[in-house]
């Protein structure tokens, strides 16, 4: 799963769009520019870095530049997704950041880097706020994003790529890492071979292994079980399948071994994270 690198035309200082489409494609890309995306309408998995967690509406990340990211939901929902974009230059931020009215603004968008999710965002009136950065222009346009980037210095937010991450530039190493993600996101559900894995990028395991933790952060077998615990939890929130059901096909051997994985994960059991969702 290779990201490209998405080149944005900004014929003013920001780009901002609202769009309404059948569903999220699966599109792994990178940009310079700062984003700022609400999910209006619509559900599935968000992918920030080496984060893959579960979206649904409300669902507002801001994005430091040339992170990978995209969402991704179910192309036969017979529901459209709705979302808002909001894309700013660092060239463009970076003439206001010198000022000390804008300390708290600098320091969130340096934290986003590892892309920032916030629990939240109800209480900002966020999706007004940025439907009206997508319809105004000049000054105005300015200043309401402004506006809002200080609202969200002051709200609580998470990271979403882990502290370990960090993208290579190398095309030898970007080869090698995207198909090594490509091959975990069509095999989760089923049976992943470590040995596999380091032959589709000809490494021997032991060289394989030292790679995925240099690039991630994480071991491939905790990587692996992050994507399944992931799709597992989309089920959980999406169907009425039994925790047993999910377990299996989420990609693990049992449902003992599934509930460890995901206390470890999720800091609760599968049926008190169903419980948490009603």
């Amino acid at each position: 799963m290779k990201p490209f690198l998405e080149t944005i035309a900004v014929e003013n200082t920001i780009h901002a769009f609202a769009f309404e489409m059948p569903f999220f494609e699966f599109k792994w890309h990178y940009h310079p520019e700062f984003e700022l995306t609400l999910i209006v309408k619509g559900n599935g998995m968000r992918l920030v870095g080496d984060s893959y967690l579960p979206f649904q509406a409300g669902d507002l990340v801001l994005l430091g530049s040339g992170i990978p990211h995209t969402w991704e939901s179910d192309a036969n929902s017979h529901e459209t997704v709705v979302a808002v974009v909001i894309q700013f230059s660092e060239d463009f931020i970076a003439n206001f950041m010198n000022s000390e009215a804008f300390y708290k603004i600098k320091k969130l968008l340096q934290t986003s880097i590892r892309g920032l999710f916030f629990p939240n965002p109800l209480s900002m009136n966020i999706e007004y706020q940025m439907m009206t950065i997508a319809s105004e222009k000049g000054v105005k346009q300015i200043t309401a994003l402004l506006n809002i980037l200080n609202d969200l210095a002051y709200q609580n937010h998470e990271s979403l790529a882990s502290a370990f991450y960090s993208p290579k530039n190398s095309k030898e190493n970007e080869t090698r890492i995207n198909t090594v993600f490509n091959y975990i996101k069509q095999n989760a559900a089923s049976t992943i071979l470590l040995e596999q894995a380091a032959e589709s990028v000809h490494l021997t395991t032991g060289a394989f292994c030292k790679f995925f933790k240099r690039m991630t952060g994480k071991t491939f077998s905790d990587y692996v079980n992050e994507i399944r615990i992931g799709n597992a939890c989309n089920l959980i929130a999406h169907t009425d399948k039994t925790i047993s059901q999910i377990a299996i096909e989420s990609g693990f051997e049992n449902q003992t071994y599934f509930n460890r994985v995901f206390l470890k994960k999720k800091n609760c059991t599968p049926k008190q994270f169903r419980m948490q969702l009603n």
